[in-house]
């Protein structure tokens, strides 16, 4: 009788490991790459003439390139759509602050089985040089992640040299090394140690927002005026970006797991405007803070081998609230209803079917509603055209900086797309409110 029981026990342990590795096989992991200030002019299969970035080229090449992914203006903004899965509309409440009651994607893919991991730029807990904002946002390890390397939770400090770091509560030894590295190496070490079990890797780069400056790999000396110098360093920066990425897939594909990893790269906003770009034979301007393409159209790519067709591009629109609902189809779990994720999954995309691709997408920015230097922009598009909720309207796909306004009923109007899209704008609130007690979104 003993012998049957201990030989029960032995089967049901197998079982279960069994089926432990049967979930494991079933859910992909996950890596999501998003670069700080870079827009589609910086990369060359976008039509990018200065820099070098043949890692990120070769994503293009052996997976999806999304034309028309679309960012806030800002990275905060970003960040917390992306975070959450919903507009801004309905949660954003100040610059640098992720609402501590909010429900993240850290916290929905560890509820799907997923150890998670984050490393890069944090900026969603209210640094203490905001002041009267500071600590009023969500702390990393309340965020759903189980490991942590970061940049900008408490303090500000150097995120490049001699960066100020913290790593699962505890200040890293950052004298004398460069952030950028600390971070990737986190990243690397995060995938060989979780290589057996789903992971879900968030890395929000701190490059190549500004400061600019150089790069372990930038040349030494040579004399450069200002601005020659803050393009070289910029250029060196998107070098090292690019590097980074690289190791990362090089990474997944030393362990075993690139037929089981969805790896995706993005950008949080537009280039800085301090940095001029060769973009399709013509010098073009970065446009971040701008609710133009400049600021908000971003490059994206993904690569899953066995599952995303090489070399495949695609003019289905993507916004940032689309990220969380495409790892949780990933992973094969959904949101929990009341969560009412304003994003779409384009898993289906990534696997080829196009025919339930949004048809438009909505934003809502007002990134310092406690400033009113920042301009609050409302707007709804697709591929083409853009209206704004104050009646704005543009053919963005030949108007990209907005100069001319079409005027209702003109002979270049589009009056059903008009309506279509002022039918988009309607169906959000007017503004949004804020979420510090007693303020409220003008």
């Amino acid at each position: 009788m003993n012998k049957r029981f201990f030989l029960l026990a032995i089967i049901a342990v197998g079982l279960c490991f069994l089926n432990q590795v049967i979930l494991a096989a079933d859910q992909p992991n996950v890596i999501l790459i998003m670069a700080d200030d870079v827009g589609i002019e910086a990369f060359k299969t976008y039509g990018g003439e200065s820099y070098s970035t043949p890692n990120i080229d070769r994503m293009a090449a052996t997976g999806m390139q999304f034309q028309h992914c679309y960012s806030q203006p800002l990275c905060t903004p970003s960040r917390v759509k992306l975070m959450t899965g919903q507009s801004n509309v309905t949660n954003y409440f100040d610059f640098s602050l992720l609402h501590p009651d909010l429900t993240t994607i850290g916290h929905y893919m560890k509820r799907a089985g997923y150890t998670t991991g984050i490393t890069g730029k944090w900026q969603l807990y209210g640094a203490s040089h905001y002041k009267t904002t500071a600590g009023l946002g969500m702390r990393p390890e309340n965020a759903g992640f189980d490991q942590y390397r970061l940049w900008q939770i408490e303090q500000l400090g150097s995120r490049y040299h001699d960066p100020l770091i913290i790593e699962n509560g505890k200040k890293l030894e950052g004298k004398g090394k460069y952030g950028p590295k600390l971070f990737n190496d986190f990243a690397l070490d995060f995938i060989r140690k979780h290589k057996d079990e789903p992971f879900f890797l968030y890395y929000p780069m701190v490059l190549v927002h500004d400061p600019f400056v150089q790069t372990p790999d930038s040349e030494k000396g040579g004399k450069l005026d200002q601005e020659q110098q803050r393009h070289a360093y910029f250029a060196d920066m998107m070098a090292y970006m690019d590097k980074a990425v690289g190791k990362i897939i090089k990474e997944v594909e030393a362990q075993g797991l690139s037929d089981n990893t969805l790896i995706i790269f993005t950008g949080d906003n537009g280039t800085h405007q301090s940095i001029t770009s060769q973009w399709k034979g013509a010098p073009t301007q970065g446009g971040k803070g701008l609710s133009t393409d400049a600021g908000t159209h971003v490059p994206l790519y993904a690569i899953w081998p066995g599952t995303i067709k090489p070399g495949t591009r695609t003019d289905c629109l993507v916004d940032f609230s689309d990220f969380l609902p495409t790892a949780l189809e990933v992973a094969g779990t959904s949101a929990l209803p009341e969560a009412q994720l304003s994003g779409k999954s384009f898993l289906p995309i990534l696997k080829g079917d196009e025919s339930k691709a949004r048809d438009f997408v909505y934003t809502y920015s007002n990134p310092r509603p406690t400033r009113k230097a920042f301009r609050r922009a409302v707007f709804s598009r697709n591929q083409s055209y853009k209206l704004y909720a104050d009646g704005r309207f543009y053919h963005v796909a030949k108007d990209r900086l907005e100069k001319n306004n079409i005027t209702s009923g003109s002979e270049a109007d589009q009056p059903k797309l008009r309506a279509e899209l002022q039918a988009v704008i309607d169906s959000w609130p007017k503004h949004g409110e804020m979420l510090i007690e007693g303020s409220v979104v003008e």
